[in-house]
């Protein structure tokens, strides 16, 4: 996702007296006003930790990270694990769990895939808003018995993707795992409110090819990029074969056999 945000009002909001110093914090951290006139979305403190919703009379609901109820639970308890085609496409096999480095993490929820199954994760999210609502739904996520041990599995890292990679440091990753956004449509009802929500933040990812181009110059092992599954694929060197599902695909650039 593109690292600066396209020009929306965005403000930092509490739902209650008591979170105002947590968004206080929020708001001087990510520099976000804490009211605006006409705004047309806020970052809003609560309960359920931190969530972003967009206003107006036709808004969908607040977007939020939590890996410890709704479809990441469903997905974790009953998700096909091993054999999901997530799994196949990082190269996860009897006595195969690689280090991942997802460089566009998003939400996170490939990356919980992963590290449900036993992956060492790291995750780069460059939009500073989703970063921060990445960074809360880890945060509450380690305080849940049975997702802490997930999450303590994930590693989130701060900047930009391409420049993270060019300049790694220590032990790189044996796969890189992608998933660039794409001017493209999705039909399902929770990605369309994600994606209704995001297009005006975070924009397209015009910088694919550069991403993996640092992609492939890091992974020891592989490189994987998620793509609709009609979709061409990323201007560069080309894949040595996908993996086709119902909407989307990966694409799989291999580099050396990934051994137990």
């Amino acid at each position: 996702m593109s690292e600066q945000p396209v020009a929306c009002r965005i403000h930092v909001e509490a739902l209650a007296p008591a979170f105002q110093p947590q968004a206080e914090r929020w708001a001087q951290r990510l520099g976000l006003p804490l009211q605006v006139d006409d705004g047309e979305f806020a970052l809003q403190v609560g309960e359920q930790g931190l969530q972003l919703q967009q206003l107006g009379p036709d808004a969908p609901g607040p977007v939020r990270v939590d890996f410890v109820e709704g479809g990441a639970a469903h997905r974790r308890l009953y998700g096909g694990g091993s054999g999901q085609m997530i799994a196949k496409a990082v190269g996860v096999a009897q006595g195969v769990r690689p280090r991942v480095l997802d460089a566009t993490a998003g939400l996170g929820k490939d990356a919980f895939v992963l590290a449900s199954l036993g992956c060492e994760m790291s995750l780069i999210e460059r939009q500073p808003l989703i970063g921060a609502l990445l960074e809360d739904g880890l945060a509450r996520g380690a305080e849940d018995f049975d997702v802490a041990p997930i999450v303590a599995r994930m590693r989130l890292l701060q900047g930009n993707s391409i420049e993270v990679m060019r300049n790694w440091e220590g032990e790189p990753p044996q796969v890189i795992y992608l998933d660039p956004m794409f001017p493209h449509r999705e039909k399902t009802a929770l990605v369309k409110k994600e994606m209704r929500l995001f297009r005006p933040l975070v924009g397209d990812d015009p910088d694919a090819p550069a991403l993996l181009a640092a992609a492939l110059a890091l992974a020891t092992h592989r490189v994987v990029v998620k793509r609709p599954r009609k979709a061409p694929c990323i201007e560069g060197p080309k894949p040595s074969h996908g993996l086709d599902g119902k909407s989307s695909r990966y694409d799989i650039y291999p580099k050396k056999a990934l051994k137990a």
